[in-house]
């Protein structure tokens, strides 16, 4: 189904794209590319409740400079969720293990090179693929552990008033995390709030929890050249926050980039600002990164 058809090589062809997970839930996502020869392909893994088409500025950028960008929603958020969220069951980890991996088969083709640009929850969720090898590489803005000890005082304790006071009484009585109705972004399934909210009250977020002995080892097995790029305005992922969650990618090609607002003529960045509008120079120096890898 398509939303534009490219009438010449110039024009980009935009078109609505399902697509299964590895267990078979079928996930919606955006295929952007032009009718020209393909350099790589991208698939942007997106934030936790972030619907993809905040990411539309990026991904028709990328593909008017010869990329093929799929971006995707994670099964329970947006136009991949069930008509009822009240008592859909699933693991926060199903993004990455299950819809990103699905997402890897979707689009890998041995002759392309395929990269992920991961967004927050999206640098997670490489390390919980099980084909994470055919992956070039991945740039990952945002990413950290999650403990609102990384974070300065004030989004500390804005954080805690979140997870302590506001949310619980609205989930309980919602049964999923009504996001939307607090302009934070998508509603939540249950089960993405309850771990969410548990593994970020540890310094190393779930690779502190008992039930998931295995998680270290399933991201010391990732070999895939890794881009984390931090803002230093980014409170909920600044550099300590980053090394924190990063260094588990233990034989990963690892390389920390810090980057601040002014460099690229913004006032801001933040935790979202890396795909907003005017973030094209960001996007402009990561593109030239990754062309040295094709």
């Amino acid at each position: 189904m398509h939303n534009a058809q490219a009438k010449n090589s110039n024009e980009i062809s935009i078109q609505k794209q399902q697509f299964k997970a590895l267990d078979g839930y079928v996930l919606s996502g955006i295929r952007y590319h032009l009718q020209s020869e393909i350099k790589a392909k991208i698939i942007v893994a997106s934030a936790t409740g972030v619907p993809q088409p905040f990411y539309r500025r990026f991904a028709e950028y990328a593909a008017k400079l010869g990329y093929e960008v799929l971006t995707f929603d994670y099964r329970g958020v947006a136009d991949s969720a069930p008509a009822q969220l009240k008592g859909f069951e699933m693991s926060y980890l199903d993004w990455g293990a299950l819809d990103l991996a699905g997402a890897i088969e979707f689009l890998a083709e041995d002759s392309i090179p395929l990269f992920i640009v991961g967004h927050s929850y999206g640098g997670q969720a490489l390390g919980l693929t099980p084909n994470h090898d055919k992956v070039n590489a991945m740039y990952c803005f945002g990413t950290g552990a999650g403990w609102s000890g990384y974070m300065p005082f004030k989004e500390k304790f804005t954080v805690q008033v979140m997870w302590n006071i506001i949310f619980p009484p609205i989930v309980a009585l919602k049964g999923y995390l009504p996001w939307s109705k607090l302009n934070m972004g998508a509603d939540l399934p249950l089960g993405v709030y309850q771990q969410w909210r548990k593994w970020c009250k540890h310094p190393t977020y779930f690779f502190a929890d008992p039930e998931l002995p295995d998680l270290k080892q399933r991201y010391a097995n990732v070999k895939t050249k890794i881009f984390a790029v931090s803002a230093l305005d980014d409170d909920w992922a600044l550099p300590n926050s980053r090394h924190a969650f990063m260094q588990h990618y233990t034989h990963a090609n690892l390389k920390f980039i810090d980057i601040s607002a002014s460099d690229y003529g913004l006032k801001q960045i933040g935790h979202m600002g890396y795909f907003r509008k005017g973030a094209e120079p960001i996007w402009n120096e990561m593109i030239h990164t990754l062309e040295q890898l094709i």
